[in-house]
Parts: C-alpha cells; structure tokens; sequence
C-alpha cells in the first residue's frame, strides 16, 4: 500500500500541468535572447532540426508553469531543443540505441509520457474545482483549533532512560544540553529538542494530550510513551493559532486531493485486472 502511494503521488507530480491550470505559479522572470551557439550554426547548412510541433509542444508546457510565451522564449528553447537532437544523432550513429540497457531505458521513459497523458486525461475528466478546494480548506482550518504549541522534547528507548531525564531536570540540568545528548529523535535533537510551532493534531494522542495539559516553562513528570518511545516533554510556549493563507496552500491542497482521485482510479483498474 506504501509503495502504491508513492506511486499516486510521483503520478499527480508527472500530472503537474493540470494541476498548474488550476493553480498558476508565480511567472518567473522571461529568459534571455539565446545567444549564437554551435547549435544555432548547425541549423544553417542541414535545414531546421526541430519541429514546429516540438517547439509548439515545449512551449505549452512552459507557459502552463507560468511563464510568457515570447519570441525569446522560442529562440532560446528551439536552441534547447537543437542541441538535444545533435546529442540524439551523435548517440545514434554510435549504435547507442541498440544497446540492451538503453532500450530499456528509452521503454520506460516512453511509458512515463504515456501515464502522465492518462493521467492528466483522468482528472481533466474529474477535475478538482475550487469550491471543493475552499472547502478541504475550511475543514482543515477548522481542525487545527485554536492554538500552537512551542515544545521540547528528549525521545529515548526505554521508560528507565527517560525516568533518567527527569531525575537530570530534577537536579537543575539543562533541557536543551540533555536533549542533544540524550535524545534518540534525529529530527530535532540537534536543536535541543526543539520541535518549532504546530498544532496538537500534529503530533500523535499520548504526546499531544501530555503537551496541551503542561503549563508554559514546565516538562511533564513521568515519561510519555508513544509508538517512537518514550518522551519527556516540555512546554516552552503558547499562542494563537495563524492558519496559513488559502493560496499559499493551495497547490498543496489541489494536489493531495489529485492524489485521491488517482488513487481511487487505480483501486479500479486493479479490481478490473484482478489484482488486490
């Protein structure tokens, strides 16, 4: 099921351009006029080395991440795009292609255009419009509830070792210093413990119910246990909870909400091809 998942979410990435027509980044800035190269030079003698359709096709996929589609836009990117194809032939009259690996390569590569065109028609077919968006958006907003939390915490194996912690508060020792000598978790015990601002739904039930009973400056008396081990927890700060902007989390949303579209046409094709 993991693996599936990842599968979905590397899918709605490949998928990128729906979800940029529904959600337009910020339009970087145009490049350049390409300047004269040895590529533009071999288009002289041998006639054009690219496509209308080729350039037609690479343009698309750049206005859709935002950008303006200007003539030095296409001089730059056909210059792209001639230099490619001289790499192509160059491969090609050295027999590259045929080699067994590279064919493989160049079957998966074809296969990954061909799954994201699907996929791009799959949730053109059941697009995620914005008042489903605003919604999803509303109801996390809602769960966050009403305050952030600022914590500590020293994650050890064993309920002994955390007993141990607090034994060292207990003696005036410093929590930030035990943290970075004694905690297990590789994700903040660098930073003495320190797991920045969230929500209690962040974290699991045992820590979150231990966080938002502590009072401010105070670290919990016995050693919580959670599915990681064992905590000690302290309460460095509280305050009101700031949900962040409806579009600067909006992407995040439409593609999470992609990712279950995905999902459940999978599930499909895997029921219909008889594979649970």
């Amino acid at each position: 099921m993991q693996k599936q998942k990842l599968f979905i979410t590397a899918a709605v990435a490949l998928a990128s351009s729906v979800a940029l027509a529904q959600t337009p980044a910020k339009k970087p800035a145009a490049p350049a006029a390409a300047p004269a190269s040895a590529a533009s030079a071999a288009k002289a003698p041998g006639g054009d080395l690219v496509s209308q359709a080729q350039l037609d096709l690479i343009v698309k996929e750049r206005v859709a991440q935002g950008q303006p589609d200007t003539p030095e836009l296409r001089a730059f990117l056909r210059d792209e795009l001639t230099n490619r194809e001289l790499f192509v032939r160059a491969a090609k009259a050295k027999g590259m292609d045929r080699d067994g690996d590279t064919k493989t390569q160049m079957l998966v590569a074809s296969e990954s255009v061909l799954i994201r065109s699907y996929i791009a028609d799959v949730l053109k077919a059941s697009p995620v419009g914005e008042d489903v968006l605003k919604k999803e958006y509303d109801t996390i907003k809602a769960g966050l509830g009403d305050k952030e939390f600022r914590a500590r915490h020293v994650l050890v194996e064993k309920k002994e070792e955390a007993e141990a912690v607090i034994k060292q508060l207990q003696a005036g020792g410093n929590f930030e210093a035990i943290a970075k000598a004694s905690s297990k978790d590789p994700g903040s015990q660098e930073n003495g413990g320190d797991l920045d601002w969230a929500v209690p739904s962040n974290f699991v039930k045992p820590f979150a119910d231990a966080l938002v009973a502590l009072e401010k400056g105070k670290y919990t008396p016995q050693p919580v246990q959670s599915p990681f081990g064992f905590h000690v927890i302290k309460l460095e700060d509280v305050r009101e909870a700031k949900a962040p902007p409806y579009e600067e989390v909006k992407p995040q949303i439409a593609q999470r909400l992609q990712g279950q579209v995905i999902e459940k046409h999978l599930l499909d094709l895997r029921t219909k091809a008889g594979i649970k």
